[in-house]
């Protein structure tokens, strides 16, 4: 009697213990467990936006898309010539986007296209914005085939005092050709492969 009793307690054990491992999240058997974690992207095509959920849905955290009071003119050829203007001038317009407690934060994934071949003017305002020191900084970007351009090198130059984690770039659309979208169906499960390789690489994955 007294072994039939063991027998089922050992089991009971063991199956609640099956149970446990299967409900955990898998963010939290992520390097990250212990760090707080916020994603901003900013997109206009929606490339980045999918980098971006394809990361929350790797490591979780907190996703936010960057926007601002006045949009950009959805007209392209108009949109490229208000980004050179402000890239000549030095203008950031005001963000609509508010982070409430930044300093909870360790680490800040920050996401955007290449414009011009720069930073585009929104993330400069961001990161302008909010005190980013002694943070872990990750930038990713998507491009219509041209690279990052210099917006690396301009993250590094505003976040002053930070950890920069190498950065991740892939090709999106190409507006200019009337490409909008493209990361769906075979492109999209092959950059969610290349999003989980960087974030193993970088460590910020195990």
């Amino acid at each position: 009697m007294v072994i039939r009793i063991l027998l089922a307690f050992i089991v009971f054990t063991l199956t609640c213990s099956a149970c446990l491992t299967k409900d955990v999240k898998p963010e939290e058997n992520s390097l990250l467990a212990h760090q707080k974690v916020l994603i901003v992207y900013l997109t206009r095509t929606n490339n980045t936006k999918t980098v971006a959920q394809m990361i929350h849905d790797e490591i979780g955290g907190d996703l936010i898309a960057l926007e601002l009071i006045t949009p950009y003119p959805k007209d392209y050829k108009k949109h490229v010539e208000q980004v050179v203007k402000e890239n000549e001038t030095g203008f950031l317009s005001p963000l609509k986007t508010k982070i409430e407690n930044m300093k909870q934060y360790e680490v800040v994934f920050i996401g955007f296209p290449t414009w011009g071949m720069k930073l585009p003017p929104p993330m400069k305002s961001f990161l302008k914005q909010y005190d980013l020191k002694g943070k872990t900084i990750v930038p990713f970007n998507t491009n219509g085939g041209y690279g990052i351009g210099s917006s690396f090198e301009t993250v590094k130059e505003l976040c002053v005092d930070c950890k920069i984690s190498e950065g991740f770039s892939i090709k999106g659309g190409i507006e200019r050709d009337g490409i909008l979208f493209v990361m769906e169906g075979e492109k999209e499960t092959q950059a969610r492969a290349e999003v989980t390789r960087w974030l193993k690489k970088i460590k910020l994955k195990n």
